[in-house]
């Protein structure tokens, strides 16, 4: 059915709620990457598959998205929004973005010249152990070398110390993806008229207005210590970081915006948000130091709006 058809059998009042709810229906049926470009890295607390749940509380229409910790960017990849602006504190992540926008073709050339074996796994993560060198690196090479890294390395982590450096170890894969040509070529197209920003959660406040759709997706309040993986960037997510997004939330919400958030069942982070709509979600975890806690816990989804 083409637009021009569905616009008379729908009416024009509701042409954009229906618009967007069939954009959601092809994605959740895409069965090719062209069809539905998938986060190109592994990210802890990624969100594909807590989508069919979260599916029904995106808002039906909205102005601009923004996603102020991107990550692994999966709803943004789901929704597909024409206006964007994706955020991260996380300076090689937001670098990759860049490149895989502006030279996704010499980024592919450089992917495909990584082993997947250990020592020479452990020569590239060390690179920033050496400041002189690795500042010599082109965004480019970091950018592959980020994507190589999360793709061979334990679990699909990113973690780095408090110095900032790479610490994950080698995960001894058999044949990791990490030059997957096909869909960094379709994340390419779709970041072309997508604005990124390597910053903190607050920059969302500079270009949040009436109508846009806010989704904050941050490392999650830890449930116990063995949870407490916060290690994104060299700098740790506290208590006082999340009262500090709280009160973002109040403010994006005071100007109109619609915001969902994303968080652990903690009675910290229930009673912070308890004057706003409060949705369970379950989610498979299997980061813990303890095994036998792996599995399905809960998780909450925090709106602003009514559905």
């Amino acid at each position: 059915m083409t637009q021009k058809s569905l616009s008379r059998f729908i009416g024009k009042d509701n042409q954009k709620t229906k618009y967007f709810e069939l954009k959601r229906v092809k994605n959740r049926k895409a069965k090719t990457i062209a069809d539905n470009p998938r986060p190109f890295l592994k990210w802890a607390g990624g969100k594909r598959q807590l989508i069919p749940q979260m599916d029904r509380y995106f808002p039906k229409k909205f102005n601009k998205f923004i996603e102020p910790f991107v990550g692994g960017g999966a709803i943004f990849f789901y929704l597909l929004p024409e206006d964007a602006i994706l955020i991260d504190k996380n300076k090689e992540l937001m670098n990759t973005y860049k490149v895989i926008k502006s030279n996704v073709n010499k980024l592919i050339e450089l992917l495909k010249n990584h082993k997947n074996n250990r020592e020479y796994f452990y020569k590239i993560r060390n690179i920033d152990r050496n400041s002189g060198e690795y500042d010599k690196w082109t965004d480019v090479e970091r950018a592959s070398r980020t994507i190589y890294l999360n793709r061979c390395c334990y679990n699909g982590l990113y973690r780095v110390n408090s110095k900032g450096e790479f610490n994950v170890p080698f995960g001894k894969y058999k044949n990791p993806k990490f030059c997957n040509e096909a869909n960094l070529i379709e994340v390419h197209k779709v970041l072309q008229k997508t604005k990124l920003i390597h910053g903190s959660f607050e920059t969302c406040l500079d270009f949040a207005e009436k109508g846009d759709f806010i989704y904050l997706d941050p490392p999650y309040m830890p449930i116990s210590k063995s949870v407490n993986f916060t290690s994104y960037t060299r700098d740790t997510f506290r208590e006082k970081d999340q009262i500090k997004l709280c009160d973002i939330f109040k403010t994006l919400n005071g100007r109109g915006c619609k915001v969902m958030l994303s968080n652990s069942y903690s009675d910290f982070i229930l009673d912070l948000f308890k004057d706003y709509q409060i949705k369970i979600l379950w989610a498979k975890r299997s980061i813990n130091s303890d095994a036998a806690k792996r599995g399905k816990v809960k998780e909450i989804l925090i709106l602003s709006y009514r559905i």
